[in-house]
């Protein structure tokens, strides 16, 4: 399995646009094969740091997800408006 941690810096002003995109992927996400768990964390410390945290099945799974319309259109909207960090952890 592969778990992906997205870390997104955004300012207030693109807030809750950054927010509305990664929750799109998330709904679109969790219909994709191969997509074990995918949600969205927003820090309770810090206004301008939200999470995506994904967990998927294989490499194959992922690939097909990151080459979806969805994620090319919503990431490409989150990138657009806001600093993204990703993590990537195999187990």
């Amino acid at each position: 399995m592969l778990r992906l941690n997205c870390f997104i810096k955004v300012d207030e002003a693109h807030r809750e646009e950054v927010l509305a995109a990664a929750r799109r992927l998330t709904e679109v996400s969790l219909t994709q094969d191969g997509c074990i768990a995918y949600d969205i964390f927003e820090s309770a410390t810090r206004r301008d740091v939200l999470m995506i945290c994904e967990t998927w099945r294989d490499q194959d799974a992922l690939t097909a997800h990151s080459e979806s319309p969805e994620f090319i259109k919503e990431v490409g909207t989150m990138r657009s408006l806001a600093e993204m960090k990703l993590e990537t952890f195999s187990f």
